[in-house]
């Protein structure tokens, strides 16, 4: 599957929130995200474009592995998130067991998020609002697909930007933004 998403610095949540809500969304229950990123022993991810971490969301952990970003226009990447057992100790033993492997820990980043869904264009989409420390305020949204859908969820997704009023696409990552403070 691939997630297909844009990402920009969000200057009026209200705007778009009343947007969203317009067009139907619900919205989850704000979380918070703690995302620890790791380097590969093989290869440097930043020079290859992808992405590894231990996602924390409350008590819930899970692996995740992103390709390179494969489209100028969206950040789409192959993402695969694997779910393992929750809480603190299953977190620092999935941690420790990286280090072993030859896995470097690169930065943790936190943000607070909250989700609304909705449908356009026959497909589900996301819209995360975030806020990530003293990197700033984003909105994310994305649509997960299949590989034979791209082009239609990369129009839906676009478009939905646009309707937003969102413009200057922050194409780095978090940990990337991270990192350059």
């Amino acid at each position: 599957m691939l997630e297909i998403e844009v990402k920009y610095p969000l200057a009026d949540r209200s705007a778009v929130v009343a947007q969203l809500v317009a067009w139907g969304a619900t919205a989850d229950a704000p979380r918070t995200d703690e995302d620890h990123y790791f380097n590969a022993p093989d290869r440097d991810f930043k020079a290859t474009d992808e992405a590894f971490r231990l996602r924390r969301i409350g008590a819930k952990n899970c692996f995740t592995y992103k390709g390179p970003k494969r489209d100028a226009a969206t950040k789409t990447r192959t993402e695969i998130e694997l779910p393992f057992a929750d809480g603190d100790a299953a977190l620092e033993t999935a941690s420790r067991m990286l280090v072993c492997l030859g896995y470097r820990p690169v930065a943790v980043v936190r943000k607070t998020r909250q989700v609304y869904h909705f449908a356009r264009g026959g497909f589900d989409l996301e819209a995360c609002l975030d806020d990530v420390g003293s990197i700033g305020h984003f909105v994310e949204l994305e649509i997960v697909a299949d590989e034979s859908r791209f082009e239609d969820a990369k129009a839906v997704v676009l478009t939905a930007a646009a309707e937003l009023g969102l413009t200057n696409q922050e194409r780095r990552s978090y940990l990337e933004l991270t990192l350059s403070k």
